[in-house]
């Protein structure tokens, strides 16, 4: 049942504007939660025009530099907005992304917590989406205060408009159509004498079979209690680095819970912060995790159909966590529209596809760019444990690939690759139709248009776990699947 904790709009921003002076003052004591649906106000009939007609989530990492702003499109149109961007540019990026996809109204605008990189926007957003679009159905707080013009100027905006205001905490959910969206975050009572960054508003938004955690800027305290507190139900698709990559955050014990295939991370190019710190990017490496960074990336865009993930981005950029640097930086607000990169199939393996021309220097639709370019290779089983004596019957272990893309793939100088460094490379010639197979097995035999043999003289397939790592002829990476 959807329940949040409803406070008086009147009585809340008085008690908010006299504490505002105050950093970490509390919202106050919130009313008896009923267990009742919040009434937001939200719009029924949706206020984006990039609501998909084929009930897909939308989940958009606007490039805000060093900042974070989420924009979520549930398949019915109905819109939340989680964190505005930096106050250094009073919202105007996050604005202009909006307002370019005619987006009318924020349904849910979620404030993870108080800190000036992400409330930048919040007064401007509010004004203009009650003063010249269709207004905000409600804000969402985790309580704790903070002593900055920005802070004031939000609750301001908030009271100049009668905006409803809930405080926000674990345990709460938010009605967002068929998209469910839980609230891990913060607990009660808050943790670390209410370190703002520790009791971040934390989402899980699941969509199907695929989800997505925005962890806000929730550092090792806040991490750790979530996975003492959820475990495995913390495993989603899509992981947004908290904190801007920092170190404080994305501990080994949480991306582990997390089980992400793919991150994103949300900073500047040039950050005086050095963000994302290195030891991040190696948690992330050495689980084979493909990471988006909006400094390289520019507006990163999943779109899910329930079952499936698409990535897009503006532009085309190393996804190899330690590699990320090599990309070149895209300052926020830059244009393009995006392309898809890869596809995060059913099974969990990430496939590259072909993106077609950079969407900076394309003068046509990133959308039909990615539909004329899809062609997904992936993982459709893994067999690493022969029957019997695995080097007595090294044919008995095997990888298939299938291709679930809708044009023949030419695996001419493809490369298969394990954890270890063993290094198998297909044979000039090799294609793979629409919806077939192909199975690489470890011993030796005669290739066929269905099985390759990558002769080796011993088990390649750790039966304990291992990565199937694949890079086409050109040496990028299409896919890492692992298994254990």
């Amino acid at each position: 049942m959807t329940s949040s904790r409803g406070l008086s709009r009147v009585l809340l921003v008085v008690c908010l504007v006299a504490l505002a002076g105050c950093a970490g003052a509390s919202l106050g004591d919130p009313a008896p939660d009923t267990g009742s649906t919040p009434d937001t106000g939200a719009a029924t009939d949706g206020g984006a025009d990039v609501a998909a007609a084929n009930g897909s989530l939308e989940v958009h990492f606007v490039n805000v530099g060093q900042s974070v702003s989420t924009l979520v499109v549930g398949p019915d149109g109905e819109t939340m907005l989680v964190d505005t961007g930096h106050y250094n540019d009073d919202g105007e990026h996050v604005l202009e992304y909006l307002r370019r996809h005619n987006i009318t109204r924020i349904d849910h605008l979620v404030t993870t917590h108080n800190d000036a990189d992400h409330i930048g926007g919040n007064a401007a957003i509010i004004d203009y989406y009650e003063t010249e679009a269709d207004g905000i159905g409600a804000v969402y707080d985790p309580g704790i205060a903070a002593s900055t013009r920005t802070y004031g100027e939000y609750l301001d905006a908030i009271e100049a408009h009668d905006v409803t205001l809930y405080e926000t905490r674990e345990g709460d959910s938010i009605a967002f159509g068929e998209v469910d969206v839980d609230v891990l975050g913060p607990p009660e009572p808050y943790l670390e004498n209410e370190a703002r960054n520790e009791n971040s508003v934390v989402l899980k938004l699941a969509h199907g079979e695929t989800s997505f955690v925005l962890s806000g800027d929730a550092e090792d305290d806040q991490e750790a209690y979530l996975v003492e507190t959820y475990g495995d139900e913390l495993r989603s698709t899509v992981l947004k680095a908290g904190h801007h990559g920092s170190s404080s955050s994305s501990s080994e014990a949480f991306v582990d819970a997390v089980d992400p295939r793919v991150a994103v991370v949300s900073s500047a190019y040039d950050s005086q912060y050095g963000h994302p710190h290195e030891e991040v990017l190696r948690r992330f490496a050495d689980r084979s995790v493909p990471t988006y960074w909006t400094a390289t990336h520019g507006d990163v865009v999943f779109v899910s159909d329930g079952a499936n993930v698409s990535v897009r981005t503006q532009r085309d950029a190393p996804t190899e966590p330690l590699s990320l640097r090599d990309g070149d930086p895209v300052g926020p607000g830059a244009g393009g529209d995006v392309v898809e990169r890869a596809r995060i199939g059913g099974g969990g393996a990430v496939a590259v596809t072909d993106g077609g021309t950079d969407a900076g220097d394309s003068g046509g639709s990133g959308d039909e760019t990615a539909a004329d370019s899809n062609r997904a290779l992936a993982v459709a089983a893994i067999n690493a444990d022969a029957a019997g004596d695995d080097r007595e019957n090294l044919n008995d272990e095997y990888v298939v690939f299938e291709n679930a893309g809708d044009e023949t793939l030419d695996l001419s100088g493809w490369t298969v690759e394990d954890e270890a460094g063993k290094r198998y490379e297909m044979p000039d010639g090799v294609t793979l139709a629409p919806g077939e197979t192909l199975t690489l097995r470890t011993g030796s035999g005669t290739d066929t248009e269905t099985d390759l043999y990558w002769g080796a003289g011993s088990p390649v397939w750790n039966n304990g776990g291992d990565t199937v790592i694949v890079e086409n002829a050109t040496g990028d990476r299409v896919l890492a699947e692992s298994y254990e």
